[in-house]
């Protein structure tokens, strides 16, 4: 255990740069053949912001104070966590021109993934800030716990991401499986509604407590809408889950990354 956790830490101070500038090659190649270039990483959330407020507002009458705000930070969060799942799986296939050529942690490839997706995360939660501001939303000192929300997030994206990105080499249908599991998940997180109001007590809240993410969206809207702090023990247990999630998945990959290149 010590040694590959030694590895890991040698690993990403080895290669952090070079993961920074495969993230920056990543954003500039995304938006080099568009008219509205980064503009899209705005239009793109406040889109479904305005369809999922109109569907959940309007034709299934939801009430929730500050609405299009409370839809924005869902989408918001479920997107980078969603995301990150839906690349990991396809991250190793789809470098084999890199992985073939040179040696990097395959990991690498995950957290490269992950700094893109928070750089659109960051322009999104700065959307939501001007729209707290349009919306006179009272700001409480709960509103730093988006820090330790956020770095949550992070890990459990991390952690479960790298262990998709390994099985991912050798099942073919998985990014197929993901992506319908990441649909019918949209749902069942609270991205649209609130679980813990929407369904019975206590099972709502329960549901909510168990589904890290589900918590995470729940616990952001909290923060920056209601002035409410987040539970440091559910913070702290899903970061201790997440970290042991990590170990398991980069400990695969050191085992067998030598072999991936065969098995594709």
């Amino acid at each position: 255990m010590t040694k590959t956790i030694k590895r890991f830490c040698k690993d990403m101070n080895q290669y952090y740069s070079y993961s920074i500038r495969l993230a920056r090659a990543d954003l500039r190649t995304e938006v080099a053949n568009s008219y509205l270039n980064w503009l899209w990483w705005l239009i793109d959330p406040l889109s479904m912001m305005f369809i999922y407020a109109f569907i959940f507002g309007v034709v299934f009458q939801s009430s929730e104070d500050n609405f299009p705000l409370f839809i924005f930070i869902g989408i918001t969060v479920w997107s980078y966590f969603s995301h990150n799942m839906a690349a990991s799986v396809r991250l190793i296939r789809g470098n084999m021109s890199i992985i073939s050529k040179i040696y990097i942690p395959k990991y690498i490839l995950l957290f490269s993934e992950m700094l893109v997706n928070a750089f659109k995360m960051l322009i999104s939660f700065g959307m939501v800030i001007l729209m707290m501001i349009m919306y006179k939303v009272q700001i409480t000192s709960n509103i730093l716990f988006i820090i330790p929300i956020m770095i949550d997030l992070f890990l459990i994206s991390f952690a479960m991401g790298s262990i998709l990105l390994h099985y991912g080499v050798y099942v073919k249908d998985l990014p197929y499986i993901v992506d319908i599991v990441l649909r019918m998940l949209m749902y069942f997180t609270g991205t649209f509604y609130s679980l813990a109001k929407r369904i019975p007590a206590p099972y709502g809240e329960l549901i909510e407590k168990a589904n890290p993410v589900a918590y995470l969206i729940a616990a952001a809207r909290n923060a920056l809408l209601y002035g409410q702090g987040a539970s440091w023990q559910i913070l702290i247990l899903w970061a201790l889950l997440s970290l042991v999630l990590l170990y398991i998945g980069v400990s695969l990959i050191y085992r067998y990354e030598n072999s991936y290149a065969r098995e594709i």
